[in-house]
């Protein structure tokens, strides 16, 4: 199952990119959710292999995923693969510099199924696919709006 949209930043591709890079921001937000959010790597710097293990509650059960950074191609991509038990998943971020000060933010989703209960899983949400979409569009479209007003913040203080 896929999902897709797209959404123009004005701001510069690099400082969506640094933004967009701020993972421990991503672990804040997290552990603030009410998810259990662990780095399990050693690297000092975002790359490739950075790798988390995240415990939170969905539907009133507890879900394990693990999350791994497999693309880091700055100022262009960023791309994560994460597992849990019975669904994979694939999270493409993409960045275009339309200007000088406007950037175009591409996000994709795949989930696939790994055994029977997720596919069944999988399966019910293909039946609410037009909300799920529209649902993570408005996501990706009101996270633009924030990377946006950072910037537009940020240029304001200097």
């Amino acid at each position: 199952m896929k999902f897709s949209t797209r959404e123009d930043i004005d701001a510069p591709i690099s400082e969506v990119f640094e933004m967009l890079s701020d993972f421990e921001a991503y672990e804040r937000n997290a552990l603030r959710r009410g998810a259990d959010v662990r780095r399990v790597d050693g690297l000092r710097a975002p790359d490739v292999g950075m790798m988390w293990k995240a415990i939170f509650s969905m539907r009133g059960k507890p879900r394990k995923l693990d999350i791994t950074l497999e693309e880091y191609d700055r100022p262009n991509r960023i791309a994560f693969f994460s597992e849990s038990p019975g669904i994979t998943g694939q999270l493409t971020i993409d960045l275009i510099a339309m200007s000088r000060g406007r950037t175009r933010l591409s996000v994709a989703l795949e989930l696939k199924p790994q055994n029977l209960s997720a596919r069944l899983l999988i399966q019910s949400l293909k039946l609410a696919k037009s909300n799920l979409t529209s649902r993570f569009k408005q996501r990706v479209a009101d996270y633009a709006k924030v990377l946006e007003d950072r910037y537009g913040t940020a240029i304001q203080s200097h």
